[in-house]
C-alpha cells in the first residue's frame, strides 16, 4: 500500500510525512476515522513508508525518528506523499512490504477460534488479513469476519495475541531499520489489552505502533493516553467521485449521485455502486409526481416497482430520497458562494429536482418528510412489508405536502 493508494486525505499524507521529515513522531499513533475514511489504508501506507526507511546513527548527532537526539535537526527524507512513493519503489524490500510480507511489519486483529478450545492469534489468519486487503482496503470488520467465514461468531483481539505481540516486537528487526505494529479495531482488545501498556510506553528501539479504530470511547483509557493522535476525516465527494470513476469504472453522473449520498464513507459508495443498476432518480422522480398529483393507478404501479428492488436497495433508495430532501433544505437557506457550491456537486437532474421540491414543500414540510423517511428505513431493516411501508409512506407525504398533516401509523 502506498501513499497513491490512498483516497483523498492529502492533508493527513502531508502531515505524516511532516512528523518524520521535521522529528515529531511518536512511539505510539492511533489513526482515528470513521468507516470508510480510509483509516486503515493510511495506516497501511505510512507503516509500509517507515518499514523502508534506514535507521539514522544516533552516536553521529543525526535525528532519530522519534526525536531521541538532536530534535532540531531535520532528517533529509522525501518532502511529500509523492515524493515519498516514489522513494519507496527504489528500496530493496519495496515488493516484499507491497504484499504485506515484509519480516518487519506486524498485523493485529480481530480473529475468532478455528474450533472450539482453540485460542487464535492474527497470525494464525495472515493468508486471509492479505487477501482482505488486497480486495477490501476500505472493508469494515463485519466484511473482515464475513471473509474469515466466521458467521455469526465474535472476533477478539485475545490475551494470547497480546502476549504474540509482545513476542514479536521483542526481537531484532531482520531487514529494516524499524519495526511496525499496525492493530487494526483496539476497541475489540478487553482488558487483557493493559497487557500492552508497558511495551507501547517504553517499547523496543525503533518501534512504531499504529492503533487504528473508529471509536475512540471504546478504547481502553490507559492505551488511549499513551497514543499520539492523527484525525482522519471523512473523505471529500469530490475524491469519492474520483475514486469510482477512475477505479469502479462508473458513469460520470452515477459516480457524483453515489459520492453525495455516501457522506464521505467511499466503502458505503462501493456497496451502492454494486447495486446502482437501477436508475432511483427517475423512480423517484415518477413517484413523486404520482403521489403529489393523487393518482392512484400510478402510485400502485410506482410503489409496486420500489417493492420489486429488495431491501438493500429499499434502503438505498430512501437515503438517496433523504439526501434531495437535504440538499432542497440547504438550498433554501445557503446564500452566495455556499450556495453556489452545493449547486455545483448536484448534477443537473437532482438540482431540477430540488428545486421543483422547493416550490411544493416548505422547509417545515420537507423537515417532516425526512422524518417519515428515516422512519420507514427502520422499518424495512427491521423486514416490514414494503408494499405496505410505501403505501404508507406515499398516503404520509401527500397529506404533509397538501395538508401540512402528519398521518401517524
Amino acid at each position: 500500500m502506498q501513499f497513491k493508494d490512498v483516497i483523498g486525505q492529502a492533508a493527513v499524507k502531508q502531515q505524516l510525512i511532516n512528523m518524520v521529515r521535521q522529528n515529531r513522531l511518536s512511539h505510539a499513533l492511533l489513526f482515528l476515522g470513521k468507516e470508510g475514511s480510509g483509516d486503515l489504508a493510511l495506516a497501511l501506507a505510512f507503516a509500509q513508508y517507515i518499514s523502508l526507511l534506514p535507521v539514522y546513527n544516533k552516536h553521529s548527532g543525526e535525528a532519530s525518528l522519534f526525536g531521541e537526539v538532536a530534535p532540531n535537526i531535520e532528517i533529509k527524507l522525501p518532502a511529500t506523499p509523492q515524493e515519498a512513493d516514489a522513494w519507496m519503489e527504489k528500496q530493496p524490500s519495496f515488493l516484499k512490504a507491497q504484499q504485506l510480507v515484509h519480516p518487519d511489519m506486524h498485523f493485529s486483529y480481530p480473529v475468532i477460534p478455528k474450533k472450539p478450545g482453540d485460542k487464535p492469534v492474527s497470525s494464525d489468519y495472515i493468508t486471509d488479513w492479505r487477501e482482505f486487503i488486497q480486495n477490501y482496503p476500505y472493508g469494515n470488520v463485519y466484511d473482515w469476519l464475513q471473509a474469515i467465514n466466521a458467521e455469526n461468531k465474535q472476533g477478539n483481539i485475545t490475551a494470547e495475541e497480546c502476549n504474540d505481540i509482545i513476542r514479536k516486537l521483542s526481537l531484532k528487526s531482520f531487514e529494516s531499520g524499524y519495526k511496525t505494529l499496525v492493530m487494526w479495531r483496539p476497541e475489540y482488545l478487553g482488558k487483557e489489552g493493559n497487557k500492552l501498556l508497558k511495551l507501547i510506553e517504553e517499547p523496543p528501539p525503533d518501534t512504531l505502533f499504529i492503533l487504528v479504530a473508529e471509536n475512540e470511547s471504546a478504547i481502553l483509557s490507559t492505551i488511549l493516553s499513551r497514543c499520539q493522535l492523527v484525525k482522519v476525516p471523512a473523505l471529500e465527494a469530490t475524491d469519492i467521485e474520483q475514486a469510482l470513476l477512475t477505479k469502479n469504472n462508473c458513469s460520470g453522473e452515477k459516480a457524483k449521485q453515489l459520492a453525495n449520498v455516501s457522506e464521505g464513507n467511499y466503502r458505503e459508495a462501493l456497496h451502492m455502486a454494486r447495486n446502482a443498476d437501477e436508475d432511483f432518480h427517475a423512480l423517484l422522480r415518477e413517484w413523486m409526481n404520482v403521489t403529489l398529483k393523487a393518482q392512484p393507478v400510478g402510485q400502485v404501479k410506482s410503489i409496486e416497482e420500489i417493492a420489486r428492488l429488495g431491501r438493500e436497495k429499499q434502503k438505498q433508495f430512501l437515503r438517496y430520497f433523504n439526501h434531495l430532501l437535504e440538499d432542497a433544505i440547504r438550498l433554501q437557506v445557503l446564500e452566495g458562494a455556499a450556495k453556489e457550491n452545493l449547486l455545483s456537486a448536484m448534477s443537473a437532474s437532482e438540482q431540477a429536482f430540488a428545486q421543483n421540491l422547493n416550490k411544493v414543500a416548505s422547509l417545515e414540510k420537507q423537515q417532516a418528510i425526512v422524518q417519515e423517511i428515516d422512519k420507514a428505513a427502520y422499518y424495512i431493516e427491521r423486514n416490514a412489508n414494503a408494499k405496505m411501508l410505501f403505501h404508507a409512506l406515499t398516503i404520509k407525504i401527500f397529506h404533509i405536502v397538501k395538508n401540512n398533516v402528519v398521518i401517524e401509523a
